[in-house]
């Protein structure tokens, strides 16, 4: 096992396309010119003893290694006469990463690299000509282009496609529209999901199944509060029917949570603010916002993530994983709502696919960046003021673009969401800007749980949460769909909520009352809530 472990290191080397990391940057962050430059290390690989250490090189074709050494201020390597261009790994443990590298992978007495930090440096005639620093290895990462990334972590760039249409739905007014294209499926359904508690949707991928559609699942395995006995009820129903149902979870993970709520069936991608859970994506509780694209660039990456994703190490089989789990309960959500907007066919532009931790973060801060008019944005919650995303949209407010932000009210983020509309508001006024920010006083909903902004002709919804975790750590997915029909379609939804929500400035009452004297109690509750 500790072998297998050992080659995820190797990972990152691996060149497929757009899922492709770059490599080849030295400490300056620039090319070398005919010189090497450092590409990546791992210097705190999973295995015992750090076996699975390595040095990656960027070599040119003019580069001759035997000329170069190699040191760290207390060991120099002289490197060996390598006929290679691309990559070179330089490693102690060549048989173990030879096996998943289509990299050039040379045996050298590397040496030793401190967990705690090392300055490397590649010397030719006594002169630097490369240096690469790191401090703090943490395990299982490899340190590339200046930062510490999860070994095998993607670094997907953003899916661009061209004009068509959407189907675009809200929930919970139409819990309908996010089955739909399982129900039509006849070839394929590749459903990810944070949880997945929802009768009907089960259900509805055993009938897929009993089609001849090929179904796959892949959902987290440890989400905050742990999995629950329904969840485990449902995936055994799947398991049990020959569906095959994967969790990701253990050492091997490549991201802090599986986060991400889509399904590809058939040529149609389905993207979800909402869990497949009855208080999501079952209408029974939560205001979310969603679409299905046919796409074929972005249908195309989407289900390359997800088998990305499915087949990688970290995906477990569900029923490997359950053996010893525990489990625990969470009583169903079982409100009742009206549909008060239809699902809408809307035609579009353009549609972006966005991914976290790998572009999401980048892509909805520059087109904010470049708001004129307006930004509308409904969130469950945020990271603070200071937090990326927040402070461009305080930033196009003084640029004087109009914004607002509309925030849960429900009981777990209520206070905390509070104090972050007050700030802006605050801000808004001191600065005399176009900035307004409010709870939700719900009306046709119970709770927001919607992950979406409104930015002048482009609307972006997916699971992100507007924090760091979610942006930087989380297996996140978003669409970013532009001009024509569709962003007027959910800045109209986002108005309703928002006139309903009046001045939103005072607390709502009630039921934060009578859960207060149960705080201690649902602290946990709490903490699922607010992440999902």
């Amino acid at each position: 096992m500790a072998h297998l472990r050992v080659l995820l290191a190797c990972l990152l080397l691996l060149a497929s396309g757009a899922g492709a990391v770059p490599v080849g940057a030295s400490e300056s962050g620039s090319a070398n010119g005919p010189h090497p430059a450092f590409a990546s290390v791992v210097a705190n690989p999973l295995a015992e003893n750090d076996r699975g250490e390595y040095v990656a090189l960027s070599v040119t074709s003019d580069a001759n290694l035997s000329t170069y050494t190699l040191d760290d201020g207390e060991e120099r390597l002289q490197l060996p006469a390598v006929n290679a261009t691309g990559t070179v790994v330089l490693t102690r443990r060549p048989a173990a990463v030879r096996r998943s590298c289509n990299r050039t992978v040379v045996a050298v007495s590397l040496p030793r690299l401190s967990n705690s930090g090392e300055r490397l440096r590649l010397r030719r005639d006594g002169e630097t000509v490369a240096s690469l620093a790191y401090e703090n290895a943490p395990e299982a990462e490899v340190y590339v282009d200046g930062k510490w990334r999860p070994v095998g972590a993607t670094d997907y760039p953003v899916a661009g496609g061209g004009s068509g249409e959407a189907r675009g739905f809200l929930l919970p007014d139409a819990p309908a529209a996010a089955v739909a294209p399982i129900e039509q499926a006849d070839e394929r359904v590749l459903l990810a999901g944070y949880t997945l508690t929802s009768r009907r949707v089960t259900e509805t991928l055993l009938q897929a199944h009993d089609r001849g559609v090929r179904v796959r699942v892949l959902v987290e395995g440890g989400p905050v509060g742990g999995t629950t006995s329904e969840q485990a009820a449902r995936l055994d129903q799947l398991t049990a029917a020959g569906i095959d149902v994967r969790v990701v979870d253990g050492p091997a993970t490549r991201y802090r949570y599986h986060h991400a709520k889509y399904v590809v069936a058939d040529d149609r991608a389905t993207v979800l603010t909402e869990n497949w859970k009855p208080s999501g994506v079952g209408g029974a509780s939560s205001r979310g916002w969603g679409a299905t694209v046919a796409d074929e660039t972005v249908v195309s990456r989407l289900a390359a993530t997800f088998i990305g994703d499915f087949t990688y190490r970290a995906a477990t089989p569900w029923r490997q994983f359950r053996e010893g789990e525990t489990f625990t309960s969470e009583p169903p959500a079982s409100g009742s709502f009206r549909s008060r907007t239809e699902p809408a066919s809307l035609n579009y532009e353009s549609v972006s696919l966005l991914t976290a931790p790998d572009n999401a973060e980048t892509a909805v801060v520059r087109r904010i960046e470049r708001a004129e008019s307006s930004v509308r944005v409904l969130q469950v919650s945020v990271g603070g003021v200071d937090q990326s995303l927040v402070a461009a949209t305080v930033e196009a407010a003084r640029r004087g673009v109009e914004v607002r932000i509309l925030l849960s009210s429900a009981w777990y983020v209520e206070e905390e969401n509070q104090r972050v509309v007050d700030r802006l508001n605050r801000i808004a006024e001191r600065e005399e800007l176009s900035l307004t920010a409010r709870l939700a006083r719900p009306r046709g909903y119970e709770k927001v749980h919607a992950k979406g902004v409104v930015v002048d002709e482009t609307v972006v919804l997916g699971s992100m949460n507007w924090n760091d975790n979610a942006a930087r750590e989380n297996r996140e997915v978003l669409l970013a769909l532009s001009g024509g029909e569709v962003p007027g379609y959910y800045r109209d939804a986002f108005d309703r909520d928002w006139q309903a929500s009046g001045d939103g400035g005072e607390r709502p009452m009630g039921l934060v009352a009578v859960l207060g004297a149960l705080a201690v109690g649902c602290l946990l509750a709490a903490r699922r809530l607010q992440f999902e």
